[in-house]
């Protein structure tokens, strides 16, 4: 097969005075695609244009990097550099070692060239690299999206042609491990504005499978963006404790939150009161989604759109008097026939109504648990897709590495939108 090269004439002829560097790179590249298609070279697959410039950048750069370490040319006598404190030590090249990396156009075979002292230690491909660093982002990405080890090597083997053991898939998605831990064990923000919390739920099969909850904290910071703060894999019970929240709420505070102004919540039994003993002054509000939700468990299906239609004068009321008035007509109409929904609300009222005291902007910001659904959205969807964990550690590596893939900078923080 044609070997592709550009020589330095080539380079002079499509490069006339006052050409910008951009232009140059498209002639370039342009000439190197046409002349690839002109000896029937493919650009992508096996021996294709790609893998070809991919190898001879490697190796360019590999070549740079020995004649640095040994401070002479190729074929270039050191004696000429003898006040070259490299060169001054005779050390010389000592030919090449043939090595396959896999790299995001498959894998490539490259020249790996070495020295006579054994002193030479590349650094664009390390001595037992067998993988660009590209290859480890795609294994991550597809990770996060919930495919497991042999999807992915078969994807790998599929569109890439690189053969990718599920041992190594393991090896390479266990180094965000110790990232993770930095990450959940990170200093946070003394005051955030509003704190929402809820879990996730995963199947465990360590003998049988269970269900255990992961617990989400996600806040809105002074800077108007969004941040999680944590994951936690919550006791074997398999359901979600207000007890095991006071612990989380106590680590983040430990982290360096003092105060939270408001914390938004399902409507788990005790949680107001975990909230309280962490920060006194926080204001607990209560998600109405999930309360109108809670509702429909007290009334015939055929009639939840009733339910919920003469629910939404409550929820929508412009002032907590008129919330309540709105509520003693819902009684009067339902009361008799749904009477544990009544109850419901009562009980709730307390953590429900804090969200009508503020305009419509921020009603719609704080009323719902809706900005930390959508990412429970996201990881349900990646943990579906593994159906069960053999262990607590790869059921929160899932969970991160889904976060972590919702914002680019690897902070799991965003601007609010």
């Amino acid at each position: 097969m044609t070997d592709v090269t550009v020589s330095a004439e080539a380079v002079e002829e499509v490069q006339p005075t006052g050409l910008q560097p951009d232009a140059l790179d498209d002639q370039l590249i342009g000439q190197l695609v046409d002349r690839a298609k002109a000896d029937g070279i493919k650009l992508t697959g096996e021996s294709g244009l790609l893998q070809q410039l991919t190898k001879k950048v490697l190796e360019s750069a590999l070549e740079g990097e020995i004649t640095d370490h040994l401070g002479h040319e190729k074929h270039e006598k050191h004696e000429k550099h003898e006040k070259h404190e490299k060169a001054a030590s005779g050390n010389t090249r000592n030919g090449n070692r043939a090595k396959t990396v896999i790299t995001e156009v498959g894998p490539v075979e490259i020249e790996v060239p070495r020295d006579r002292e054994g002193s030479f230690g590349p650094q664009i491909v390390k001595k037992r690299q067998r993988r660009l660093t590209g290859v480890d982002e795609v294994v991550l990405s597809l990770s996060a999206r919930g495919l497991t080890h042999g999807e992915i090597s078969a994807h790998l083997a599929e569109v890439y042609g690189a053969e990718v053991s599920k041992t190594t898939i393991s090896t390479i998605t266990d180094k965000v491990i110790d990232g993770m831990n930095e990450w959940q064990n990170r200093p946070l923000e003394s005051v955030y504005p509003v704190l929402f919390i809820d879990c996730v739920h995963v199947k465990l099969h360590d003998g049988k499978v269970a269900n255990r909850p992961i617990y989400v904290a996600l806040a809105v910071t002074v800077e108007d963006t969004r941040e999680i703060l944590g994951l936690w894999s919550g006791d074997g019970d398999g359901g979600e404790g207000a007890k095991y929240w006071l612990q989380v709420l106590t680590e983040i505070k430990n982290r360096g939150t003092e105060d939270v102004c408001m914390v938004v919540c399902d409507g788990l039994k005790g949680l107001p009161d975990a909230i309280e003993t962490v920060w006194p002054q926080a204001i607990t509000q209560t998600c109405v989604v999930h309360l109108i939700r809670a509702s429909f468990r007290y009334a015939a299906r055929q009639e939840w759109d009733k339910v919920a239609k003469a629910l939404k004068p409550i929820c929508t009321a412009p002032t907590q008097d008129v919330a309540e008035e709105r509520f003693l007509e819902f009684g009067e109409s339902w009361g008799r026939k749904y009477p544990a929904i009544v109850k419901l609300w009562e009980n709730a009222w307390a953590e429900f109504v804090p969200f009508l005291q503020f305009d419509s902007e921020i009603r719609r910001v704080v009323c719902t648990t809706n900005p930390i659904e959508s990412v429970n959205a996201r990881i349900r969807k990646a943990v579906r897709a593994r159906g069960h964990f053999p262990n607590e550690q790869s059921a929160i590596k899932c969970v991160y590495m889904t976060i972590m893939s919702l914002d680019p900078t690897g902070q799991g923080r965003k601007r609010w939108t």
